[in-house]
């Protein structure tokens, strides 16, 4: 972009058409990507969400593939306000089960690249052309919109390809579609292509494009720009191996970066992507554009700090926009006002020690590779707050050796009053072996009952952090708290657990 000449650049550069439509095809392409079989529960929700999204059309399926099929597009049509769209080989009976499904759009499909008419119809030129009429002429004597797709278009001869759609316009096709179907186009191709296509025929030109290059989104963009009025997308992309173009990045595009009114409600775009996500079983990438969980997060200090002056510092559009939030990641990277921005979010509130102790944790935790999720950094600055300000015993030492299966041996060493003590003691696993170890250390000093242990693994994985959270009681009836958290399970125990007891031995100073 060049600033404020980007709308003149666009204005000189583009020939953008009045109405672009959407025409989605989760259902039927989508439902293609390996591994994905949808229910007709399924399908009607998914079908119903794009609806009420906003899309111009939705392909159903193809009703010829079963009786299921044809029912499954039968109850969508009759549930949505959008177009609904049926898939036909050019063969009639793939046509009478479109009509069979009762619906009035027709998108058929032969293949004309050399490679389909050699090696899986193995058909001329001339037979692919006289069977492509046929089906375009039935479906229009059957009250039919007719969208035609030359399969594998962009690996056809571009003589033939433009003999196909001639012959198809004139049998009364409505919409010309071009499947970029193994994804080899570049948008310098593209171009060329849509120009072309858009000078000779006066058709309405669709796209179908691939992902295999990583070039789905920006080829139907690039044929949006010359003249090209509808777009094949799915939701987040999934369909045959890479998936086509992806519904929210397209449907996001030209609204922000080309000013185009759509009439979609851009701010379901997140919910129905997770739907979508959930019900068909392929996980989005953390990085995937507009919807991935990332899309709006921010660790780093310096961008952190441009987001919290102002969002669009580094985000080219809000969250909000479609449907999704900003979440402030907390890690390594992280800066004071982003800490203290998270903090805020949380109504926690650290004096300027507290505040440090918590960032240097944080720091030291980065550097060992651990992500803070929001309820590691509410553990860890609770923990602060409450852990006893003065340590009458401080951990100088631990030493673990496991033995048989239920039984472990701890050494502990401990500052008591200025004192070092250490002994070892056995226990049930690593975690009792410890605190006997420390009962035996501290019973000159005090009396102390463990009543109550917690512990939690805040997040999930191997390297979670443990939260633990205990209460002790003296001889004399007092009881106190503690708690601290730590990516060490033993560690955790036995910090809350002195936590608890400095806390009861200060107790006792203030009671004497």
């Amino acid at each position: 972009m060049y600033g404020k000449d980007m709308e003149t650049i666009k204005k000189e550069n583009m020939n953008l058409a009045d109405k672009i439509y959407i025409f989605d095809t989760t259902l039927r392409d989508g439902e293609q990507a390996p591994g994905v079989a949808l229910t007709v529960d399924e399908k009607i929700q998914i079908a119903q969400s794009l609806d009420k999204l906003g899309v111009d059309k939705i392909e159903a399926g193809f009703p010829a593939s079963s009786k299921g099929e044809i029912e499954s597009c039968r109850k969508i049509h009759n549930l949505v306000d959008c177009t609904t769209v049926g898939l036909a080989r050019t063969v009639f009976k793939d046509i009478d089960a479109v009509l069979d499904a009762d619906l009035d759009y027709m998108h058929t499909f032969i293949g004309t690249s050399p490679l389909h008419r050699d090696y899986k119809l193995k058909m001329s030129k001339e037979k692919i052309i006289e069977t492509a009429i046929n089906a375009v002429e039935y479906g229009k004597d059957h009250g039919l919109t007719i969208e035609f797709s030359a399969e594998d278009a962009t690996r056809t001869e571009g003589d033939f390809l433009f003999d196909v759609y001639r012959s198809v316009v004139d049998a009364g096709a409505d919409f010309l579609n071009v499947p970029d179907t193994v994804g080899v186009l570049t948008p310098i191709v593209t171009k060329q292509l849509i120009t072309d296509l858009k000078n000779e025929f006066t058709t309405h030109i669709s796209v179908h494009f691939h992902n295999d290059f990583g070039l789905a989104t920006a080829n139907t963009l690039t044929a949006i720009e010359c003249g090209a009025n509808q777009a094949h997308v799915t939701v987040n992309g999934i369909g045959e191996r890479t998936g086509n173009s992806a519904l929210e990045e397209i449907v996001v595009a030209l609204h922000a970066a080309y000013g185009i009114d759509l009439d979609i409600d851009t701010t379901q775009l997140y919910n129905i992507s997770d739907s979508v996500s959930r019900i068909t079983g392929i996980k989005k990438p953390v990085n995937k554009p507009i919807v991935g969980d990332n899309a709006f997060a921010h660790e780093s200090g310096i961008h952190v700090h441009g987001i919290l002056n102002n969002a669009l510092t580094y985000e080219p559009i809000s969250p909000e926009l479609v449907g999704h939030s900003r979440r402030i990641i907390i890690g390594k990277h992280t800066g004071a006002n982003a800490l203290k921005s998270k903090l805020d979010e949380f109504n926690i509130d650290l004096n300027e020690e507290q505040f440090d102790n918590v960032f240097s944790q944080i720091k030291a935790l980065g550097d060992k590779g651990k992500t803070i999720t929001d309820s590691d950094l509410k553990s860890l600055a609770i923990n602060e707050i409450s852990s006893a300000k003065e340590t009458p015993i401080v951990l100088k030492g631990l030493g673990l050796l496991s033995g048989a299966i239920v039984s472990s041996t701890a050494t502990v060493k401990l500052e008591i009053y200025g004192e070092e003590k250490e002994t070892s003691a056995t226990g049930v696993g690593p975690v009792d072996a410890a605190l006997n170890a420390i009962r035996s250390l501290i019973q000159d000093t005090l009396d102390v009952e463990l009543e109550e242990y917690n512990v939690e693994a805040i997040t999930g994985g191997t390297d979670a952090l443990a939260e633990v959270f205990v209460i002790s009681s003296d001889s004399e009836g007092n009881k106190s708290t503690g708690r601290s958290t730590n990516e060490d399970i033993v560690m955790a125990s036995i910090l809350a657990v002195l936590d608890s007891i400095n806390k009861l031995l200060l107790l006792q100073r203030v009671n004497q």
